[in-house]
Order: structure tokens, then sequence, then C-alpha cells
């Protein structure tokens, strides 16, 4: 195998290059089996191998040091050539140096020469600029011009320079010398000044932005500058407002003229504000002073949203406007301009708004009563009214007639929607008008006219009406619809809620306005809710009334101890079926008329007094066997009535009275077992007695001696 420098280049594997050599030599390998290995054969190729290496190495050295000793060589070379190369950099430094040096002094000479010259320049130039001046001066002295500039009418601008200067050197002489000449340079000076004006009109006019800007910077210096500003606003506004809305022709106009003023004033920016301070004191300041005072006195409904829709469009333009260059503090000068136009309407606003609404409000519910044909109740505040109310409710006692509503409730959603809509476009109003400052204020005062009328004259007077339509517990067919107002008052709650959080929150929540308005709402719903926990009392107190005048007229003593044991239907008596239809009935409106923890509240004092009613009940008669197991079944068909009340108390009551009902018929032997059950054992024994002396077999069988 040829032995070459390349063959041990990285990466290299001295143990595959042994295997390689000994593969290639034959009888060296394991081609042909241990038969055919020869060591000697192999040894020989490995010595021959290692002189062609020694060979080889002895070669790269020799090479290595060739190489080396060429290194060392040219770097000596390259040293010199280094060390050249600065000596001559060092000289061209110092060249460099010179050179510096040379030129500063040569600058510092010219500087200095410069300033010498224009030293005598100047004064040069003002003496000809004043030989020029005292010329045209003196032609006006003799009273003729003769010059071609003054004559000339394309040297307007040439002449307008010259006559702007002397016009201000003749305001220095004394009048009684040089009288005359002064008239002359003035009538002079306002003649160019008339020329430029025309000039730029009619530039303007032909829509020529170069003949603009020529003309404006001339005029800048003459005193009827600000009459060419004027002109040129004029104009811009001539012909712009050809359509209905003044706010889209105002913007549309503006970002016309944005894009043009930059182009023929030097102050854009002034041109700019002046331009819309003009439209805002005439344009915009006219159309709202048309739109509103037409409708102020005969229309206060139209003028509020006028105001509002205005007002909002008019800071709306403003805001646009804020994308122009105003100069430094646009926003408050735009903000200036807005009080401008508004302020005489606004300082009046809220009182307007509350008159308007405290109008509005009381003849939307006026409206809902002559639709009723129900003239309005001035409700008793005297204290023998307020006695015998408080006896009432404490005692449920009948004092006068009850009400007859004939089942209306005096709520109307429709009503209560108009006030809300009414208020929240108010509120709207307000956030927009007010100032920052009184927006709390007038906020508030929004709202206690929304309590005034839609808390206190709408929902307190139906509860009011509600109250004094309930009739008297013994009543008899009583009709119930004071249920049917807490449904309707549950419904308006909850919209004077999100009304409250929804529009009043936001005006409001920054301001110690937040502590009087939870206040005042948190009075007038406890106020109201004390009213509705009363006429729920009550409500509830007729419902018993009216189960206990169908036990006492449907309930025949009988019942419990019929004349023939054998020929008992084991069922439930009728009073249980009545009853119970009407429970259920009472169940279902509960349910309707309220939500939330409020249906359990109700149903559960509900269900404790039907309990306590037929727990007294029962106690009214004596119980034979048969009659017992009918008061069981009569009992297990109020259980499952109670069931629909899904109150575990009022189940856990019934599940006791039925156990109490088995005292009734079971044998005597296993009373006292019963008793110590599971239902019954932690029972008052004085009840379970009592319970048992209800059986007919009570004296008979001894069962008193049960709890003696």
């Amino acid at each position: 195998m040829a032995t070459t420098a390349q063959l041990f280049e990285e990466p290299f594997d001295a143990d595959e290059y042994i295997e390689r050599l000994a593969w290639r030599t034959p009888g060296g390998g394991s081609k042909g089996g241990a038969e055919a290995f020869d060591p000697k054969r192999l040894l020989e190729e490995f010595q021959d191998h290692i002189e062609e290496l020694n060979r080889l190495d002895e070669k790269i050295q020799r090479r290595v040091e060739k190489l080396e000793h060429q290194c060392h060589r040219e770097a000596k070379e390259f040293a010199h050539k280094v060390q050249d190369l600065q000596r001559s950099n060092q000289v061209a430094f110092q060249h460099f140096q010179e050179l510096d040096e040379h030129i500063s002094y040569v600058a510092t000479k010219v500087c200095h020469l410069g300033d010498q010259l224009e030293g005598v320049n100047t004064p040069r130039q003002r003496a000809v600029e004043a030989q020029r001046l005292m010329t045209y001066f003196n032609e006006f002295l003799d009273g003729e011009l003769r010059s071609d500039v003054f004559n000339n009418p394309e040297k307007i601008k040439e002449a307008a320079d010259i006559i702007q200067k002397l016009h201000l050197i003749a305001q220095e002489l004394p009048f009684d010398r040089f009288a005359d000449v002064k008239a002359k340079i003035a009538s002079k000076y306002h003649d160019l000044e008339r020329q430029l004006k025309l000039e730029f009109t009619a530039a303007q006019q032909r829509g020529e932005i170069g003949r603009m800007r020529e003309v404006a910077a001339v005029l800048l210096h003459f005193k009827g500058y600000a009459h060419c500003v004027d002109v040129y606003i004029k104009q811009c506004q001539d012909g712009a407002y050809m359509h209905v809305d003044v706010f889209e022709d105002t913007a549309l106009l503006c970002q016309q003229v944005n894009t043009q003023v930059g182009d023929v004033f030097q102050s854009p920016e002034t041109v700019m504000a002046k331009l819309i301070q003009n439209i805002f004191e005439n344009k915009l300041q006219a159309h709202v002073k048309e739109k509103l005072d037409e409708t102020r006195h005969s229309d206060v409904e139209q003028y509020l949203k006028h105001l509002y829709d205005l007002y909002t469009r008019t800071t709306a333009l403003a805001t646009k406007l804020t994308e122009f260059n105003l100069g430094s503090d646009k926003h408050t000068f735009l903000a200036k301009l807005i009080k401008n136009i508004f302020s005489t309407y606004l300082e009046s606003y809220i009182e307007i708004e509350k008159d308007y609404l405290r109008t509005r409000s009381s003849l939307t519910l006026q409206r809902y009563y002559d639709s009723k044909n129900h003239q309005k109740r001035p409700l008793g505040g005297g204290s023998i009214q307020e006695l015998k109310e408080r006896i009432r409710q404490r005692t449920n006692l009948p004092l006068g007639p009850s009400i007859d509503t004939h089942g209306e409730t005096f709520l109307s959603q429709e009503v209560v929607l108009n006030l809300l809509q009414e208020t929240r476009q108010a509120f709207e109003r307000c956030n927009r008008l007010s100032d920052p400052s009184d927006l709390p204020k007038n906020a508030f005062s929004i709202f206690l006219l929304l309590v005034e009328h839609l808390c206190v004259d709408h929902m307190d007077y139906a509860l009011e009406i509600g109250l004094s339509a309930i009739p008297s517990a013994d009543a008899k067919n009583a009709n119930l619809y004071f249920l049917d107002v807490v449904q309707q008052a549950n419904t308006i709650f909850h919209l004077f809620d999100k009304q409250f959080n929804d529009h009043l929150m936001p005006l409001i929540s920054s301001s110690p306005k937040l502590t009087e308005c939870l206040h005042k709402k948190k009075e007038v719903i406890e106020q109201m809710e004390v009213k509705l926990d009363t006429g729920i009392d009550r409500t509830l107190n007729c419902m018993l009334g009216q189960m206990k005048q169908i036990l006492a007229t449907e309930q025949k003593k009988t019942d419990f101890r019929p004349e023939d044991e054998n020929n008992v239907m084991l069922q439930y008596t009728t009073a249980c079926s009545k009853v119970c239809a009407y429970v259920s009935r009472q169940v279902e409106r509960v349910r309707k008329s309220m939500d939330g923890k409020n249906v359990d509240t109700v149903l559960t004092e509900l269900g404790v007094r039907f309990h306590r009613l037929l727990h007294e009940h029962l106690q009214q008669y004596s119980y034979s066997s048969m009659g017992g197991m009918l008061a069981i079944c009569d009992v297990a068909e109020y259980r499952k009535c109670a069931k629909d009340f899904r109150v575990h108390l009022v189940l856990q009551l019934f599940d006791t009275l039925h156990a109490l009902c088995n005292l009734l018929v079971v044998a005597p032997d296993n009373l006292k077992q019963v008793c110590s059950g599971e239902q019954l054992t932690n029972l008052d024994r004085n009840l379970l007695h009592a319970f048992v002396q209800l059986r007919v077999d009570y004296r008979q069988a001894r069962l008193g001696r049960h709890f003696s």
C-alpha cells in the first residue's frame, strides 16, 4: 500500500489503518482460514512499511524545516517594511500639522478681512439705500413721480417696499414743514395697499396660490394685512354652506382651507384659528340661536333635544378641528368658543331639565290614572290614620272597610318604562351639558325626581292602595290581589336598580354624592320593603282565614267518628281535598309573584302557618279507630301538598304531624314504643299525651297510664 501524507489527515484512526494494511497483505488477513495465515509474511510487510513511514517522516521533517526557515525570513522582511511605513507616517503627520496651522492662520486672516469688508460695506449699503429713498422722497417733495417703479404696474411689489419705508420715515418728520409730502406719501401708501388687496382678492378668485402667496408676503408689512386675512376668510366661506348640515359643511371647509393656508400665509396657524373663530361666532352661533330660540318657550322637549344634539355635534366638530394646527393651546381655544355659544343656555339647563322632567312625569302618571278612571286618593298622614295603620299591621284587625280595587294593582310597566326612559335621557343630557364640577349634583337632583315620581307617586301609592285593599282574615271569598302587586313591584325594583347602576353610578361614582345616592336608594327600598312585608303577612293571614273557612264548612265531626265503622272509604275527606287544592293554587301564585330567596322565605312562613292551622284543627275532634285512619289519610294528603313548597322545614313539620296522627290508631300495647320512635322522641310528652287523649278509647283502654 503506497504511503502518502494524505493517509494521515484528520480524522485518523490507527486501528483501522493497521487492519487495512494487514488485510491487503497476502496471508495476513482472515481470508482463506487459519491455514492461509502467514505470520512471517505479515511481519516482513510491517517492517517494510515501518521503514517506508520513517522515510516519509524524514521527508516531511525536511519540508517543515524549509518552510520554517522561509517564514522567519519573510517575517524579518515584513518587520523592516512596517518600520519604514511608520517613519513615513510620522513624516506625513508632521507635514499635516504644519498644513493645519497654516490653514488656521489663513482662515483667521480671511475672517478678519471679511469683518473689515462688512464694516465698510454695511454703511455703504445703508448710504446707497438712504440715497435711493431720498431720491424717491424728493419726487414726492416736488409733487411729480417720475420713477418707473411708481408708474409700472408690474413693479408693484418693489413700489410697495419703497413706499412702506417712506411711510415709516414720514411719520418721524415734523408735521408743520412736511405736511404736504406726508399726505402724498400716505395717499400713495393707501393706494398701493388697496391695489395689493384687490390683487390678492382677484388671485384668490382665480385660484392662483403662488400669486396669493407673493401678495400676502408684501402686505405682511402693511397695516391692511389683517384686512387681507379677513377678506380671505370671507371668500373661503362664500358658497361653502350649500347643504342643510352646517357642521359637516364646516368640517369640509376647514379641511380644504387647511391644505391651502400653509401655501399662502407665513403664519397659517393664526389664519386657521381666525377662520374657525369667525365660523363659530357667526355661522354656528346663528344656527344654534335659531334652533333653540324657536322652541325654548313653546316646546321644552324639543328644546332639550335640540340643545343636546347641537352641543354634542359642536363638541364633535371641535374634536375634529384639533387635528389642525391652531397654535399651542388649541383645546382651550376651542373650549372657549363653545362656551361663548352655549353659556347662556347651559346656565339655565338643569332647572329647565328638572321642570320638564317633573311636568312630564306627572303628566304620564295622570294619564295612566285617567285611563283607569281612578281618582288618586290622598293618602292619610294624620295621627289617627297612622295609628289605625299601625294597629292593622300588628293585629290584622279590620279597622274600617277595605277598598275594592276590582283586581287592579295600579302598577303599570309601561308607565315605569316611560318614566325610566325620560330619566335615562335626562341623565344623558346631564352628562353632556353639565359642567364637570356640577355633574354629580345635577345627576343627584334628577335621581331625586325619579324617586319622587316612580317610587313615591307610583309604587308607594300602589302599595298603599294594595294594603288597603287586603281584606280581613275572616272575610269570605277574599280576592288576594296583593301578590300581583308584589310581582309587578319586584319587576319594577329590578328596572329601577338597573337604571341606577347603568346610568347614575358612572356620573357620581367619584364624588361625595355617591354616598347620598346610595343612602337615598336604600331608604326608599327599605320603606317599600316594609310595606311589602306587611302586605305579604296580611295576605298570608287571609290565606289562613280562607283555609279556616273551608275546614269549618266542609269538615264534619262524623268524618273522624263515623256511625258505621265498616262502611268508611279510606281516602281523604272533602275538606282535605278543597284545602289542598286551595293551598296548591296559592303556592303557585307565590312562585309567580316573587323570585330568589323571597320565594323560600314566604313559602316557609306559609308552610309553618299551614301546619299550625292543621295541628290546631285536628285537636278539635275525637277519633275512632277508622276515624284515626282517615285522619292519617288526610295528613298524608296534606304532606303531599306540602311537598310543593320545596322547603325542608315544612316537610319535617308535616312528617312529624303524620307521626303524631299514628298515635290515634296504634294498639294500646304498642303506644309506648311508638312514642319513643325516631320522629316523636324529641317532642314534648304533654303534646303526645294531648293527641292520645283525642282517641275515643282513651278512658276505656286507660291510655293515660303511659304518660303518668
